[in-house]
């Protein structure tokens, strides 16, 4: 029986996904999954990241470019990281939870911007969308990549390869040789999400896109890359994941529709504790009188955003968004979690900083094993007056298994968008991703996302 390497496998996959074969209800999840999107990036502009990596962008020109959010014009790789940096950095879009935890959406950066240097329209922006979620979130399914130290936006690096390639319209060699190119040199190093966490923490994704992207342009050139990336001596599973096999691409339910929309700007772990303690809040009143709080969660909790000894100290908005006891205590106090929650005047606060200080978190090995199908967080507060109140949260609003309707997708856009370009050209933007499927160009979407008026 002949072998067929994986990277052919996922090559001749997605030339072959079509437009035509996706489901309705796929379709419209996509479009809110842009909607989300863009609204987490103009939810972004005001960082002092993005300004850095704007200045940069800015001074490179390309004959076959693409254009940055929030104005102005670029080669498609810095496009790409730009434009990612702005859509991952509030941590506020979509998540899915597997082996190996991932942000799929971070992907559409890429796809938006090959997607204008390539002349392609909304269909193809909504197959490459659904390719590059495929992938990353079957190769997420099948082996952990932070287990052994290495990041997750490892796998980002192949997913907007393969859809870079599936856009620019590369045959199923030459996207096998880009994703030789793209997984080779593409390895990243969990260190990004350890101890205080910087402005890398953001960009991190958007490095591996820029570089997936790069890996596609390279290929349709005709340059080749080594192979096989996965099974090799010096491979992917020699070196990062171990053997691993993978699901059958596209088999049964889309991997897009099983990822989670974000109701609050935080690492997705936290957000069950989020919800835990907005509903606590009424019954504890006064936050002064408690003692302590305790947090019982699983592993991947307490070892991405619950161990840190920064994270009961946050320095940096990446830390406190990372942070299990302070996105817990912020909402215990101030009855939500946005944006503001993150400002420095807000995590440096010694009042809330006491609140933090009483927090402890503990893994709980029943919690654990019901992860990652739930993100289970038990809130356990112990008040002055004696009395002892109990929450738990598996499914917090936003979940696959509790998931925000269309209504709340936009609420959700418009509290992010209408500040910085007003109802107007909310209204424009929405139309144009409820009706992505007639986009003419991925240009003009973006267009509709320019300067500031």
């Amino acid at each position: 029986m002949s072998f067929t390497p994986l990277a052919q496998r996922l090559a001749e996959y997605g030339c072959g996904l079509r437009f035509e074969d996706l489901p309705a209800a796929l379709v419209h999840e996509a479009k809110r999954r842009f909607i989300d999107s863009l609204g987490t990036a103009v939810g972004a502009m005001g960082a002092d990241a993005y300004a850095i990596a704007r200045r940069c962008a800015l001074r490179v020109q390309s004959s076959q470019g693409a254009k940055l959010l929030g104005g102005g014009q670029s080669s498609v790789e810095w496009a790409t990281f730009v434009n990612g940096l702005l859509i991952r950095y509030l941590d506020y879009n979509d998540t899915y939870l597997s082996l190996e935890p991932a942000h799929p959406s971070d992907n559409l950066a890429a796809v938006l911007a090959v997607g204008e240097m390539a002349g392609r329209g909304g269909r193809d922006l909504i197959t490459a969308a659904v390719l590059a979620y495929e992938i990353q979130c079957r190769l997420c399914d099948a082996a952990s990549l932070r287990k052994s130290g290495w990041d997750h936006v490892t796998y980002g690096a192949l997913s907007t390869c393969a859809a870079a390639c599936k856009l620019m319209g590369l045959d199923a060699v030459r996207t096998t040789h880009a994703l030789g190119i793209a997984g080779v040199c593409n390895v990243a190093l969990r260190q990004t999400r350890s101890g205080e966490l910087s402005m890398w923490k953001g960009c991190a994704f958007a490095n591996a896109a820029r570089n997936g992207v790069f890996a596609a342009l390279l290929a349709a050139e005709g340059l080749t890359g080594p192979a096989p990336i996965f099974e090799g001596d010096l491979g992917f599973m020699k070196l990062l994941t171990g053997p691993f096999t993978l699901a059958p691409l596209g088999a049964g339910q889309f991997m897009l529709s099983k990822t989670y929309v974000k109701f609050w700007p935080a690492e997705y772990h936290s957000q069950s504790a989020i919800d835990a303690a907005l509903q606590l809040r009424p019954e504890v009143g006064e936050v002064r009188q408690v003692q302590s709080l305790d947090i019982h969660t699983f592993n991947a909790a307490v070892d991405i955003i619950g161990k840190d000894p920064e994270k009961w100290r946050p320095k940096t908005r990446e830390t406190a968004d990372h942070s299990l006891p302070y996105c817990t205590a912020v909402a215990l106090v101030d009855g939500d979690v946005s944006e503001a929650s993150f400002a420095p005047v807000r995590f440096t606060d010694p009042a809330l900083l006491d609140l933090v200080a009483k927090i402890q978190v503990h893994r709980d090995a029943q919690l654990n094993e019901r992860y990652p199908h739930g993100i289970p967080n038990r809130l356990t507060v112990r008040l002055a007056d004696g009395r002892t109140l109990v929450r738990e949260v598996e499914f917090p609003r936003g979940h696959a298994r509790n998931p925000m309707t269309d209504t709340e997708v936009e609420h959700k856009f418009r509290t992010l968008v209408e500040p910085r370009y007003g109802k107007q050209k909310a209204d424009l933007i929405l139309g144009a991703c409820w009706d992505l499927e007639n986009l003419k160009s991925a240009g003009d979407l973006v267009a509709l996302v320019g300067e500031r008026p």
